[in-house]
């Protein structure tokens, strides 16, 4: 039985510090199927790029779902050494992850190399593995259809590294919210 966002978030909120693990948050998800109408407030889609929503935010956590037109994909990045769980309660995902096999993360040199891979659906939750947190997530054009997903990082971060294993680099970035609490943010209405 799904819930809506609403009763999804109370239910998180409930959780306390120690629930916050990486195993009990991918069990939350799991037994916490989101109502894919709920999602209606925060479903902004850009042919451009895919959007950042943030839904809730706290010290502990920040939930945010993202919209994907059919064919984007994010670029390969990590979260800081946050814990990332997702969730797709409309649509499918799948999530190529990378470890490092040269050079030194966050650095001028860093090469990549593929390791595992899987889909995320509405049943199939996915989380981010400490000792391989580099990944891209992607909505491949094959499928012809939009997608959103979930995503809870604890805690809270505002940059990220990005990779580009062609050049064997990666660089910082700035995170910025497409919209908050439903709202769009100014540089998105430009769209």
């Amino acid at each position: 039985m799904s819930s809506s966002i609403q009763e999804f978030i109370e239910e998180l909120r409930r959780l306390s510090r120690k629930q916050f693990t990486l195993e009990g948050v991918h069990q939350f998800l799991k037994t916490h199927l989101i109502d894919p109408s709920s999602l209606e407030a925060y479903r902004f889609f850009r042919k451009s790029h895919y959007t950042r929503n943030l839904i809730d935010k706290t010290e502990l956590y920040e939930v945010l779902a993202i919209c994907w037109e059919a064919g984007q994909k994010s670029q390969i990045h990590n979260h800081r050494g946050q814990n990332c769980w997702m969730a797709v309660p409309i649509g499918k995902l799948l999530v190529q992850n990378y470890r490092i096999v040269g050079g030194q993360d966050g650095t001028e040199h860093c090469e990549l190399a593929e390791s595992s891979r899987y889909w995320m659906a509405p049943a199939s939750p996915g989380r981010v593995e400490p000792g391989e947190p580099i990944h891209y997530v992607a909505n491949p054009a094959e499928l012809n259809q939009r997608a959103v997903s979930i995503h809870i990082y604890s805690q809270p971060y505002d940059a990220c590294t990005v990779y580009f294993p062609d050049q064997k680099r990666s660089l910082e970035v700035p995170l910025h919210y497409s919209s908050k609490y439903g709202v769009l943010e100014p540089e998105e209405r430009q769209d």
